[in-house]
């Protein structure tokens, strides 16, 4: 079950991938998608500073490159120390720390796991279903994955960049919740026995001391400034997966500017029902990791002036994921419980997205 997780994620969130050689050892291959994109990146900024000769719309694109890398740069940055930080959190920690018992609280606690938990929305997708292995309620299961994909502390700072603190702020809030009441949905869902319960929780331990461990964990560590670059040198290790989709959104978001005048993606993606529409479509048939999102969902913001199709595209691109409706219906053997993903979010998605439109 973990390796079939593991082969639907892999295209997103592997920063390395291995083949067999003499002898059956590993040898790691490069990663295409990250050092393509960041030649291209390499490449306009390059063009750009050098002011070579070209088209418009190739001045737009460069233009554009820059100009998201200058804004994007402090945010990756502090993202990778807090990434390092975060690496150092034994998952067990996470599953203690969620509880055991149904309800507000549970749930509550998997949303705050999720808003902290920095992975890409893949791979947040194989802790999610790791913790409904490990007795997760169907309720905290939801909420983590609802909250996880884009809060993470990388993708956070990057967003504040982009959009300023108060939009950054709004759409934590937000879509903590659309995970929180959603949680409490299928929880209510379970009960009622309209969906299954999870089988898993008859043999989660009882009382996992998450405080202890992550006290062991940190136990004999000192904060020298050798700890801290060390820290910042794992998180850029770790952020690998994050950083190659934030320079495809890099790409995407240029590649829109060079091509859609401000007047075309303004009616198509303004703050209107249609726009929220189009919005909500693309999100849906788009497969790009969250990270790779940001740079469109800003100019969401600044360009279509649609705050709640910005808010809309980056959540809805979670709760639409196909990969992520797969993982789930492999794991909890359940189709019913698969499609009541978007069946919930959606719908508060698109209603939020409204009012932000209507009220921005």
């Amino acid at each position: 079950m973990c390796d079939d997780q593991e082969m639907m994620a892999h295209d997103c969130c592997d920063t390395h991938s291995h083949s067999h050689g003499h002898g059956d050892h590993p040898t790691p291959q490069r990663d295409r998608l990250l050092w393509g994109s960041g030649l291209l990146v390499a490449i306009a900024l390059l063009w750009h500073f050098l002011n070579l000769p070209g088209p418009e719309w190739l001045h737009s694109f460069t233009h554009t490159v820059v100009e998201f890398g200058e804004r994007m740069i402090w945010g990756v940055l502090f993202g990778a120390f807090f990434v390092g930080l975060l690496a150092h959190i034994p998952r067990e920690v996470i599953v203690g720390y969620l509880g055991r018992s149904a309800g507000l609280r549970g749930i509550l606690r998997a949303t705050f796991a999720g808003v902290f938990l920095d992975l890409c929305s893949h791979g947040i997708l194989l802790v999610g279903m790791k913790l409904y292995e490990r007795g997760a309620t169907l309720g905290q299961t939801m909420a983590f994955l609802i909250a996880s994909p884009w809060n993470s502390f990388s993708l956070t700072l990057v967003l504040f960049y982009l959009i300023g603190l108060k939009w950054t702020l709004l759409f934590i809030v937000l879509s903590c919740v659309i995970a929180v009441l959603s949680g409490l949905i299928f929880e209510g869902l379970v009960r009622k026995g309209v969906l299954p319960d999870n089988p898993g929780r008859k043999d989660m331990p009882e009382n996992i001391d998450w405080k202890a461990e992550l006290k062991k964990t940190w136990k004999g560590h000192r904060f020298s400034l050798r700890f801290i670059l060390g820290l910042f040198r794992d998180g850029m290790k770790e952020s690998r997966m994050v950083l190659r989709w934030l320079l495809v959104g890099i790409l995407l978001g240029a590649t829109i500017r060079a091509f859609v005048s401000v007047q075309d993606f303004q009616e198509w993606f303004g703050p209107t029902p249609k726009g929220l529409l189009l919005t909500l479509l693309v999100a849906t048939v788009t497969e790009v990791c969250s990270e790779g999102l940001a740079p469109i969902a800003s100019d969401l913001i600044t360009r279509a002036i649609a705050p709640g199709n910005s808010f809309a595209f980056l959540m809805a691109g979670v709760a639409t994921d196909y990969t992520e409706i797969l993982a789930l219906r492999e794991t909890t053997r359940s189709w019913k419980i698969a499609l009541f993903l978007p069946l919930v979010t959606v719908p508060q998605v698109a209603l939020l997205g409204w009012i932000m439109n209507t009220w921005r």
